[in-house]
């Protein structure tokens, strides 16, 4: 018996991995995300299945459901949207089940951050403009570690990348004026994938009204970064003539020919 703790992506049931896909086919308990998790990704299960909806369960809920399934030797696709190493909620399950000696395993899934920059169009990393993207959400109900405070991350000027904070949008234009300035762009993106998906673009100046006028409230990604509206970057290196890597040498003539620009 095993736990499979299954990323199922953003929302397109297409964007589930294989493996995730065949576990939830295979496997004889499907527990999932109902709030979170597209019908039609659950839809795969057998019609031998029993499939069950955690979204109103607790956590003590789900676990008495895997020591049941444990007790039956049966194996158990545990469902959640996105990826499950990113605000998945899921390190408290794994601690009981550790406890409990119930083995599991993580699948990982597309992300909703990965899927809305797509949806977007955007590569997050440019060089020489910004190498680091800061993945984290706005204070809340659920209160930041001390050093995790939003005007340290900003002072980096490095792509951010919010989740669960579209409600507190406004005090994240706040404080991040002072680092990134008015004009810095700013996306956000609902239920990426989704048919019902929205996306909504400005800068910090005009993003608050954008989202208001848009009634987004939930479900969304908030990206904010110079990459977000930039077309004057540098190529990468990767591709360049005057430049060697493990599977291509670089081309001598265009070295030199470099060289001597550079130098006249």
């Amino acid at each position: 018996m095993k736990v499979y703790i299954i990323g199922a992506g953003p929302g397109d049931p297409d964007l589930i991995t294989i493996k995730g896909a065949r576990l939830v086919e295979t496997c004889p308990i499907v527990l999932y995300t109902g709030s979170l998790v597209p019908q039609r990704v659950i839809e795969r299960a057998s019609s031998t299945a029993t499939v069950l909806d955690s979204s109103k369960m607790t956590l003590e809920d789900i676990i008495s459901i895997l020591e049941e399934a444990k007790k039956k030797d049966q194996d158990v696709a545990r469902v959640h949207t996105g990826d499950p190493s990113i605000f998945g909620s899921t390190a408290e399950q794994m601690r009981k089940m550790d406890e409990l000696g119930i083995p599991y395993e993580i699948v990982p899934g597309v992300s909703s951050f990965t899927a809305a920059a797509a949806m977007l169009g955007k590569e997050l990393t440019l060089p020489e403009v910004s190498q680091s993207v800061v993945i984290t959400r706005a204070e809340g109900r659920t209160p930041m570690p001390e050093k995790e405070k939003l005007e340290t991350f900003a002072s980096t000027g490095a792509t951010l990348v919010f989740f669960l904070s579209v409600l507190h949008i406004r005090k994240i234009v706040e404080e991040l004026i002072p680092h990134y300035g008015k004009d810095c762009p700013v996306s956000v993106v609902q239920k990426a994938t989704w048919p019902e998906q929205k996306i909504v673009t400005g800068t910090l100046e005009t993003i608050v009204s954008k989202v208001k006028e848009e009634k987004i409230t939930a479900t969304a990604i908030i990206f904010v970064g110079k990459v977000l509206d930039c077309h004057d970057f540098a190529d990468s290196r990767l591709y360049a003539s005057d430049f060697s890597h493990k599977f291509r040498k670089a081309n001598k003539k265009e070295i030199t020919r470099k060289a001597h620009e550079s130098l006249s």
